[in-house]
């Protein structure tokens, strides 16, 4: 099998996933955009080869780089980024090099487009938010008038939190087309609940083969926009009506053989129209690994290898690891430079150097979402875990 891995270099984690792929007897090959020389030998052991090009955002570059694959390897069985940056991309080079395994470009916009995703939850009836397109300022008032404000405003094909706009009346929703650019833009109402994630794998039947469940502390339109400090745990139980509802998505969207991240909220409280407290409202789907070093955060908590499991998929299209040991709560707490915390980092690696598992610099380009720098611990109980993170973010 020949398998292109589109950035094996960045984030600098993803060599593990090219590493348990040539475990499997898999021929691995790189494209990146970092030279061969300034690769870390993790990345360089991880790759059969590697083909440097200067800039991934180069589509002609990484044509010509799967073409020179193509002519050395013959057939390409699989391309891959895990990256919801190059979803387009990745998309494009299948169609181009008929690589049948993965999304096609006609799937592609109902991984990104948030109308496009309302309308695959509506269509399976799956519990979600109202919402359309931006159009006018006169639609925009009659759409928050029918379901009261707040209501939220975003990029239509966005990614994180970037450009989300919490509007509370008509004065702000005024402000802000008087103010918007002229990109895409998804309008739908505000709910009132935790936001939690359901992440796993699934295999070329749609079929969720590992599941895992993430919650976070605060709505990352909050961490972003108000420059919170990022902080979520890996759970060790998923409830079964979430798992119940994520399975039902990967049908729906027909996910194949990939790693995903479905984003829902947890209501807090009845709301007419939509659901009752505790119901899981579908917010997004993204079909990509989780965020940032999340995996790694899976590992610890579950005692996995969540990448071969990743592999494994790939390579027999089932599960070969084993749930040998306890699954633990795994949190993360991403830091800001420029927060004066109560307590400092020496302090709380001698407090709780039982317990941190992982800790470093978050690189710039996700630090935004991720934190300035991060600590990964375990905990076997949660009022524990919740003790740590109290510690970690209290403020001067």
């Amino acid at each position: 099998m020949n398998f292109i891995f589109i950035s094996p270099h960045f984030p600098n984690t993803y060599y593990r996933f090219c590493n348990a792929l040539k475990k499997n007897g898999v021929n691995v090959l790189g494209i990146g955009d970092a030279p061969y020389d300034s690769l870390s030998n993790d990345v360089k052991n991880a790759v059969n080869e590697y083909y440097y090009i200067d800039d991934l955002k180069n589509f002609n570059a990484k044509v010509e780089a799967v073409r020179f694959f193509q002519s050395k390897y013959g057939k390409i069985d699989f391309l891959e980024s895990n990256n919801e940056y190059w979803l387009y991309d990745d998309a494009l080079l299948r169609e181009k090099f008929d690589i049948n395994t993965g999304p096609k470009l006609s799937q592609i916009s109902t991984f990104r487009l948030k109308s496009e995703m309302k309308k695959i939850f509506q269509k399976n009836n799956i519990l979600t938010a109202r919402g359309e397109k931006l159009t006018t300022f006169q639609r925009a008032k009659e759409f928050a008038n029918e379901i009261s404000y707040p209501i939220i405003i975003k990029p239509d094909d966005g990614m994180g939190a970037s450009k989300t706009h919490l509007i509370r009346d008509e004065k702000e929703l005024k402000a802000f087309f008087d103010t918007k650019d002229n990109g895409s833009y998804f309008m739908e109402e505000f709910v009132d609940g935790d936001l939690v994630s359901y992440d796993g794998i699934c295999n070329s039947k749609s079929e969720v083969v590992y599941p895992t469940h993430h919650v976070f502390l605060d709505q990352i339109m909050n961490i972003v926009n108000d420059v919170k400090d990022m902080v979520y745990y890996t759970s060790p139980i998923i409830d079964k009506k979430l798992d119940e509802i994520g399975r039902k998505v990967i049908k729906a969207f027909e996910a194949k053989s990939r790693f995903f991240h479905l984003e829902f909220f947890k209501l807090k409280k009845d709301k007419i129209g939509l659901g009752k407290k505790g119901d899981y409202v579908a917010l997004e789907v993204n079909m990509r690994a989780p965020g940032g070093y999340t995996p790694d955060l899976i590992n610890f908590a579950y005692s996995i290898d969540i990448y071969q499991i990743w592999a494994d998929v790939i390579t027999f299209d089932e599960n070969h690891q084993l749930d040998r040991y306890e699954k633990q709560y795994a949190c993360y707490v991403g830091r800001r430079n420029y927060v004066n915390y109560k307590n400092y980092f020496e302090g709380i690696i001698n407090k709780y150097k039982d317990h941190i598992v992982w800790h470093q610099g978050m690189p710039d380009i996700l630090s935004d979402a991720m934190g300035n720098y991060f600590i990964m611990a375990i905990f076997k109980e949660k009022k524990e875990m919740f003790e740590f993170i109290e510690f970690l973010t209290e403020r001067m």
